[in-house]
């Protein structure tokens, strides 16, 4: 009898252990801290923005039209939120990533606008801004790509057995990644270098 209690100890102990209960939980935080990370580095990005606009506003006063567009777009990822929780909801990440598309399609529009004023491209605040710009957009890519191997990295953990058991019991769902309708537009950051000033 006391066998068997100890069997039966030592085969519970085995399941809970291989459960995958706790890597569960540590990809899920590593999924809430890479999405931190993006939010993050498009709060920056969207902090610049302001910046340059009012730059280019002072050498560009009638092309109102894209400033307005970069100005309205801004204000729309301004106004979005996703919480961690909201990770789950694939129309939510779908959103944001819209969202953001049309942020950089603004931006890439007022960046074409610079083309055609020599002296904003000598300013030295729109070259520090510019630089800030082309860091920011490379920050933004890094984030997006650590948060969509944090997301594989968790989903491959609902998935696989033993923890898609687990998953099972306690609600753990896969979660949604960033997508967008898209890809190459958004991959690619929009371009920021004007040359050199002469």
């Amino acid at each position: 009898m006391k066998f068997f209690r100890l069997l039966a100890i030592a085969l519970t102990v085995l399941m809970l252990t291989g459960c995958g209960y706790n890597q569960i939980q540590i990809n899920d935080e590593k999924v809430n801290s890479a999405w931190a990370e993006v939010l993050n580095q498009y709060k920056r990005r969207a902090d610049l923005i302001p910046n340059l606009v009012n730059v280019v506003q002072g050498y560009a006063d009638h092309e109102k039209e894209v400033l307005t567009q970069v100005t309205e777009a801004r204000a729309g990822v301004a106004g979005m939120k996703l919480s961690p929780e909201m990770l789950n909801d694939p129309a939510a990440m779908a959103q944001f990533g819209q969202a953001q598309a049309s942020l950089s399609s603004a931006l890439s529009r007022l960046l074409v606008v610079v083309e055609r004023y020599p002296e904003l491209k000598a300013d030295a605040n729109f070259r520090d801004l510019q630089a800030q710009l082309e860091g920011t957009e490379n920050r933004v890519t890094v984030a997006r790509n650590r948060f969509i191997e944090a997301v594989q990295t968790y989903n491959i953990s609902v998935r696989t057995f033993p923890n898609n058991l687990t998953a099972m019991v306690m609600g753990y769902a896969p979660k949604a990644s960033f997508t967008v309708e898209d890809p190459a537009a958004i991959s690619t950051p929009p371009t920021v270098n004007f040359g050199k000033a002469k």
